[in-house]
């Protein structure tokens, strides 16, 4: 029986050459050059198949770490400027800590102030009522406070500017001081070797450091 191979048409390929697989001669669409050469590949321009840090690695860097680079980098983009860029930067941030300064000093005179307007109101608040805690103090030493309501009110009164720091002075007997205490009367005293408070006609008072009405007092002189 005849093979239907051998009367096939051999075509212009010559019988001593033989036939390559694959080979680009023997594609017959231009599909099969497309497949023969096979699918793109990316290269990796960053991570760690091109050498650089891993987001991982990124992740891991400590809240000091990271500020030493940020550090780093702004020191290198720094030696990249000129040199008067060097001192437009340097200047720039002596303003910057030049203001600051101005504003916590701002802060602090403000502050200061408003304690000073507040201590002077107080004090002239209390110098007003200053005749009514007389009248206590008269009083008392006649013994009007010592039963009854008054002594009571006069308790609640005095409490009240306790609480204002408000303090009495001038007492007998101790060294005059020109500045919490005025003198009324010279009583040159036979002994005496200094000046010091023989009486104390009406008592002086003080907030906190500052005094509000002096002591008035007759000081006892050397004869």
């Amino acid at each position: 029986m005849p093979n239907p191979e051998d009367n096939a048409p051999k075509g212009d390929v010559p019988e001593d050459e033989p036939q390559v697989e694959g080979d680009a001669t023997n594609a017959q669409e231009p599909e099969d050059l497309i497949e023969a050469e096979g699918p793109d590949v990316e290269l990796p321009t960053d991570g760690p198949a091109a050498g650089g840090p891993s987001a991982d690695q990124a992740s891991d860097l400590s809240p000091e770490d990271q500020a030493l680079l940020d550090d780093a980098a702004r020191g290198i983009e720094e030696d990249k400027l000129s040199q008067g860029d060097r001192d437009l930067v340097a200047d720039m941030r002596a303003d910057m800590l030049r203001a600051q300064a101005e504003l916590v000093n701002f802060r602090k005179r403000v502050e200061r102030d408003r304690e000073a307007n507040r201590d002077a109101v107080i004090a002239e608040v209390v110098r007003a009522l200053l005749p009514a805690l007389d009248d206590l103090s008269r009083a008392e030493a006649h013994g009007d406070l010592a039963e009854g309501p008054m002594q009571v009110i006069a308790q609640k009164i005095r409490g009240g500017f306790g609480k204002f720091k408000l303090e009495q002075i001038g007492e007998k007997g101790e060294p005059f001081d020109p500045n919490v205490h005025e003198a009324i009367v010279q009583l040159p005293t036979p002994g005496a070797t200094g000046q010091t408070v023989a009486d104390v006609v009406e008592p002086g008072y003080k907030l906190g450091e500052r005094v509000i009405r002096a002591a008035k007092v007759a000081v006892a002189v050397p004869a």
